[in-house]
C-alpha cells in the first residue's frame, strides 16, 4: 500500500545490477528469477503439513466470503462497506474524513478492486458475475474529486487486473467466451479522464481531479494544489504502460515516464534521496524529509517492478542508486529511520510508520534477503505485542499512531519470504495473521479496522484494499501451484496487488527505453552483482541461516530500558564520544551545559523553575556540533510532546457480548475523571437498560429496570457527576452516557474524557464510560432488535471465549457488578476533557466554566533523570490544535529558533497527521 492509501506488491525477485551496464533484458520472463528454497526450513519450525495448510487455505477463503459477501449483500453499489452499521460508505451521505475519502468515486471502488482476487481464489463464477455488474452499473463519469494516485492503483488497476484475467479465462475456454476487452475499454476511458491531471509544467500530475470536469474550473473544484506526493506521483508508470502496451495508446506511458524522469532529476545528488513532498509547479522539496514509508514507498517499488514489466535498465540503474542511499543513511538494522536529505546522518523522526512493511518485500524481489528478514522480524515482534501493526510506533516500539485500518503490507513481506525461504516459520507467521483477524476484526458484517489496537475498539470501515491484498497473499502463502488455476509466475504484482502480464514487455513497444539526461553512479557494493539470487548464496549451506538472523530479534520489543539507535559513524565519530541525547541530558550537570554550549544550544531558567533551550546553529563550534545540536533540540520536542501525555487517561472499551456479537463488536468511549478506574480494576459486565427520565439528571423513576444493570443515559441538562450519583442511587453497576449531538462519532471527533463537578467524587464508586451518538446507536440498535443486550466496560477489549456462542445467557445469570483485581493500564492516548453544563439554560455545546470542565494538561515538565524512563505514546492532534499551541505560547521546556530542517519537521507531522487513515 502507498503513502496515501493504496497497496503494493511483486511478482518474483528480478536480477541485480552489473558493471559496466551490458545486459538489456530482452524479455521480461528471461530476467525472472524466483528465490524457492522448499526443502530448507529452520529448525525449531518443523514443515507444515499439506493438510494444515489446506486447512488455512480453506480459511481464508472462507473470511474472503464473508467480507465480500457482506460487500455485495449490505453495501453494493457504494464504494465500501462499513461492517459496524452494516451499510455502504457513500460519498457526501456519511462525515468526512478528509483524504481519506478521495479514493471514493461512486464507482463501486470495492468490487472492481476485488476482480482478481476473486480469480486467484479460484471463484472465477463469481468472477464472470462480478465483471458483469461492473459492466452493467459502474459509472465513471461522476461530478466527484477523487485522488490520481488512489483511483489509479485501485481502479484503473483493478480493470486492467481485471482485463488480464478475464482474456486469460477466455483462452482456457471455460469462462468468459463473451468477454471482449469490455472491461480495457472502461480502464481507457478512465485513462483519459486522468490525463488533465498533468497539465502542469513539470509534468507531474495535481493530486486530485474531477471525474466529470476534470480540471477544468470552477466546476472542478479542484485544481490549486501546489503540492503533491513523491508516491502519489511516481506511481503510475505500471498502470499506465500496461494501459498504452493493451491498448497501442502510447500517451499514458508517456506521461508516467515524464513524471518519474522529473522525481529523478529532482533527486537530492549528494545523498540520492528523494524528499515526501514536492511542487508540482517548481520541482523544489516541500518536504525534505525522507523514508521508504508512507509518501515515498511505492515510487520505489515502481521503479524496480516497471524494469521488471518494461525491461528497461534505466528503472534498473535509478532502483539500485535509491536503495544504495536507502542502505547507507535510512536502514539502521532492524530499524528503518526517516532522515534529512541534504542531511542524511540527520534522524527526521523517532518513530516508523506501518506502510514501511511493504518494504521486506520489495528486498526479497531485489534479492537483498538479510535486512528482509531482520526488519520482518522486528515488525513480527510488534504485531505480537498489539496483535496488528499500529499506524506508527516510536524506536522503542511503543504505540504513537493507535490505529490499524487492516493494512497488507505484513502480509505481502510474509509471502514473499516464503517465497524466497521456504521456511515454514513465515507460514506460521501468516497463521497468527489469520488468527487475530478472526478473532479481533471479524464483526457480524465483516472485518471492521481498529480504532486503537491497545483497546481493541473498532472503527466502521473495511477499505477495499483488504479484499484487494490481504486475502489474496494470505491464500497465495498457503497455496500450492496445482491450488492455483493459472501460473502466478507469468504476472507482476501492482502496488495494490493487481496482476499484469510479463508479456506486455515486448508488446507495442514504442517507447525510448535509455533516458539520454540522465545520470547513474557506479556503486561498488557487490550487492549489485547481475546474477539472479539462489539459495546457495542466501543460505549458504545451512539451514539455519535465516534463524540465525531472526534469532537476535526474537526480545526486541520486550527489552527493558530501551535506548533509541546510536549510528556507527556518530558514535566512532574521529574516536570522539557519542552526542549528548536527550534522553541523557541532566540540566545540573556541568559537562552536559559545556556540550550544549558547543552545539550552540543556550538554556534559560524560568521563573516558574522549568528550563527553556534555544539553538542558533551559527554560534555551535562547527558543522557538525550544529547537527547534533538540531537532533539535539528535535529529540527534545519528541520527549516532551511525549510527556506531556502521561497524565491523560486512555480510551476504554464497550465491547458487545450477547447473541450475536459475542464481543466482536468493541466501541471506543471515553473515560470518566471519577468512578471505578477500570484499569485498575477488572472489567464490568452487565445488561444494558435505558434510565428514566433518559438524562438522568433527577431521581430515576425505573429503579427496577436498572437495577444490576449497566444505566444507559443522555448527554445533557446536567453534570457528568450528578448522573452517576443518580443512576448508582438506583443500583446501577455501570453508566454509558451517550451523546445528544445527533450523527457524531469516535471516527471524526476526537475522544475526551468526562470531568467532575468540581466537588468530592470519591462517592461514585461504578464505571462510567462516554460513547459519541454514532457508537451509542449501535447498541440502542441492538437493544431495539434483540431486547436484552449485555455489555463489557473495561480499559481493553477482551477476548472472544468461543464457548459463549453456545451458552443461553440471561440477566439474571450474567450481570455483574465492578470485580476487584490487578491490572495494568494501557499506553495512553490523547483525548479531549468535557464537562456537562450546570443547567439546562446552558447548552453542552456552549464553552462549559472553568470549574466544569477539567482540560487534559501537563505541566510541560522533562524529566531529566539518568533512569530508564518509559513514556506514554502521543496521538494526533487536528492542525488548528496543533498551531495554536504553537501561537499561544512555547513549547515547554523548549523554544527553537527552527530554521528550515525543524519546519519539516513539522510539517512531516501535520501531514502524516492528515493522512494517518490511508497514508
Amino acid at each position: 500500500m502507498s503513502g496515501a492509501g493504496g497497496g503494493r506488491g511483486g511478482g518474483s525477485p528480478a536480477p541485480q545490477r552489473a558493471a559496466p551496464w551490458s545486459l538489456v533484458a530482452t524479455t521480461t520472463t528471461a530476467a525472472l528469477c524466483l528465490v524457492t528454497a522448499t526443502s530448507l526450513w529452520t529448525a525449531g519450525a518443523a514443515p507444515m503439513t499439506r493438510e494444515e495448510k489446506q486447512r488455512l487455505g480453506n480459511q481464508v477463503l472462507e473470511m474472503f466470503d464473508h467480507a465480500y459477501g457482506n460487500y455485495m449483500e449490505h453495501a453494493y453499489p457504494a464504494d465500501e462497506l462499513m461492517p459496524l452499521t452494516c451499510r455502504g460508505r457513500i460519498r457526501g451521505e456519511e462525515p468526512s474524513r478528509g483524504d481519506v475519502d478521495d479514493a471514493l468515486g461512486k464507482f463501486s471502488l470495492t468490487l472492481i478492486d476485488s476482480l482478481d482476487t476473486l480469480v486467484v481464489l479460484n471463484k472465477t463464477k463469481e468472477f464472470e458475475d462480478a465483471v458483469k455488474k461492473v459492466l452493467r452499473d459502474v459509472n465513471l463519469d461522476n461530478d466527484v474529486v477523487v485522488s490520481v494516485f488512489e483511483t489509479n492503483i485501485r481502479v484503473l488497476g483493478g480493470l486492467l487486473g481485471g482485463h488480464s484475467l478475464a482474456i486469460m479465462l477466455k483462452e482456457k475456454g471455460e469462462y468468459m467466451q463473451w468477454y471482449n476487452d469490455e472491461l480495457l475499454q472502461m480502464a481507457k476511458q478512465l485513462g483519459y479522464k486522468l490525463l488533465p491531471a498533468f497539465n502542469t509544467t513539470s509534468g507531474l500530475p495535481y493530486p486530485r481531479i474531477n471525474l466529470k470536469f476534470g480540471m477544468r474550473k470552477p466546476e472542478a473544484r479542484t485544481g490549486t494544489e501546489t503540492d503533491t506526493c513523491t508516491a502519489c506521483a511516481g506511481t503510475l508508470i505500471l498502470e499506465f504502460a500496461a494501459l498504452s502496451r493493451f491498448t497501442g495508446a502510447t500517451i499514458f506511458e508517456e506521461y508516467a515516464r515524464k513524471a518519474l524522469d522529473f522525481l529523478w532529476e529532482k533527486r537530492q545528488r549528494s545523498s540520492n534521496l528523494v524528499g515526501v513532498t514536492i511542487n508540482i509547479h517548481t520541482g523544489d522539496w516541500v518536504r525534505k524529509d525522507s523514508g521508504v514509508g508512507a509518501g515515498i514507498d511505492s515510487y520505489y517499488e515502481y521503479l524496480l517492478k516497471a524494469y521488471v514489466l518494461l525491461g528497461d535498465d534505466s528503472f534498473l540503474e535509478r532502483f539500485n542508486t535509491h536503495y544504495d542511499a536507502i542502505m547507507r543513511y535510512i536502514s539502521q538494522p532492524p530499524l528503518l529511520l526517516d532522515v534529512h536529505i541534504h542531511k542524511p546522518m540527520l534522524n527526521a523522526r523517532t518513530w516508523m510508520d506501518a506502510l514501511l512493511a511493504f518494504f521486506p518485500g520489495l528486498q526479497v524481489l531485489k534479492g537483498d534477503i538479510r535486512p528482509a528478514i531482520e526488519t520482518h522480524e522486528m515488525l513480527y515482534q510488534v504485531i505480537k505485542k498489539h496483535n496488528f501493526l499500529p499506524e506508527a510506533f516510536t524506536t522503542d516500539f511503543r504505540v504513537h499512531w493507535a490505529q490499524h485500518p487492516l493494512r497488507p503490507e505484513f502480509a505481502e513481506s510474509t509471502y514473499f519470504l516464503y517465497k524466497a525461504t521456504g521456511d515454514p516459520y513465515y507460514l506460521e507467521v501468516g497463521k497468527t495473521l489469520i488468527e487475530n483477524l478472526n478473532k479481533y476484526a471479524r464483526v457480524p458484517c465483516g472485518f471492521a479496522a481498529m480504532k486503537d489496537v491497545r483497546t481493541g475498539s473498532h472503527e466502521d470501515r473495511m477499505d477495499s484494499f483488504f479484499l484487494a491484498e490481504m486475502f489474496k497473499y494470505l491464500y497465495l502463502l498457503f497455496a500450492d501451484k496445482e491450488d492455483i488455476i493459472f501460473d502466478i509466475e507469468d504476472y507482476i504484482f501492482t502496488t495494490e496487488a493487481h496482476l499484469l502480464p510479463l508479456w506486455l514487455s515486448t508488446t507495442n513497444q514504442s517507447i525510448s527505453k535509455k533516458s539520454t539526461n540522465s545520470e547513474y553512479i557506479e556503486l561498488d557494493d557487490s550487492n549489485f552483482d547481475w546474477t539472479c539470487p539462489n539459495t546457495q548464496i542466501l543460505f549458504p549451506n545451512d539451514p539455519l541461516y535465516a534463524q540465525s538472523i531472526r534469532e537476535p530479534l526474537k526480545n526486541v520489543v520486550d527489552k527493558s530500558c530501551p535506548r533509541g539507535v546510536i549510528r556507527v559513524e556518530e558514535s566512532f565519530r574521529s574516536g570522539s564520544k557519542p552526542p549528548l541525547r536527550a534522553r541523557d541530558f541532566m540540566a545540573t550537570n556541568p559537562e552536559h551545559l559545556e556540550i550544549l554550549k558547543k552545539m550552540g544550544v543556550s538554556l534559560i531558567h524560568l521563573k516558574d523553575g522549568r528550563v527553556q533551550l534555544v539553538q542558533h546553529a551559527i554560534q555551535a563550534a562547527s558543522s557538525i556540533d550544529a547537527e547534533d545540536g538540531l537532533r539535539f533540540m528535535q529529540e527534545m520536542i519528541e520527549l516532551s510532546s511525549q510527556q506531556q501525555k502521561e497524565q491523560q487517561l486512555p480510551p476504554r472499551a464497550v465491547q458487545i457480548v450477547s447473541h450475536p456479537f459475542f464481543g466482536r463488536v468493541v466501541l471506543t468511549a471515553g473515560p470518566a475523571q471519577f468512578g471505578l478506574d477500570l484499569s485498575k480494576h477488572k472489567e464490568t459486565r452487565g445488561f444494558v437498560a435505558s434510565s428514566k427520565p433518559y438524562n438522568g439528571c433527577s431521581e430515576l423513576t425505573n429503579p427496577e429496570a436498572v437495577m444490576g444493570k449497566i444505566a444507559l443515559l443522555q448527554r445533557g441538562q446536567c453534570m457528568f457527576a450528578e448522573k452517576a450519583r443518580n443512576i448508582q442511587n438506583a443500583g446501577a453497576i455501570g453508566g454509558i452516557v451517550i451523546d445528544d449531538n445527533e450523527g457524531s462519532s469516535s471516527d471524526t471527533a476526537p475522544l475526551f474524557q468526562m470531568a467532575g463537578d468540581g466537588k468530592d467524587t470519591d462517592d461514585i464508586k461504578i464505571p462510567m464510560l462516554f460513547l459519541f451518538s454514532k457508537e451509542g446507536s449501535i447498541i440502542l440498535d441492538a437493544i431495539r432488535e434483540y431486547e436484552e443486550v449485555e455489555v463489557l466496560l473495561s480499559d481493553k477489549a477482551k477476548d472472544r471465549d468461543p464457548e459463549m456462542e453456545n451458552e443461553p445467557q440471561s440477566a439474571d445469570q450474567t450481570a455483574s457488578g465492578p470485580q476487584e483485581g490487578d491490572g495494568e493500564s494501557p499506553e495512553d492516548s490523547s483525548l479531549n476533557s468535557l464537562s456537562e453544563s450546570s443547567s439546562p439554560a446552558t447548552s453542552d455545546n456552549a464553552a462549559p466554566s472553568q470549574q466544569d470542565s477539567e482540560p487534559i494538561k501537563s505541566k510541560g515538565y522533562v524529566r531529566f533523570d539518568d533512569e530508564c524512563t518509559y513514556f506514554d505514546e502521543d496521538e494526533e492532534q487536528s492542525e488548528t490544535e496543533e498551531d495554536s499551541k504553537q501561537d499561544s505560547k512555547p513549547l515547554h521546556p523548549i523554544v527553537a529558533d527552527w530554521k528550515e530542517d525543524m519546519k519539516a519537521i513539522r510539517e512531516l507531522q501535520k501531514e502524516m497527521m492528515k493522512k494517518k487513515g490511508e497514508l
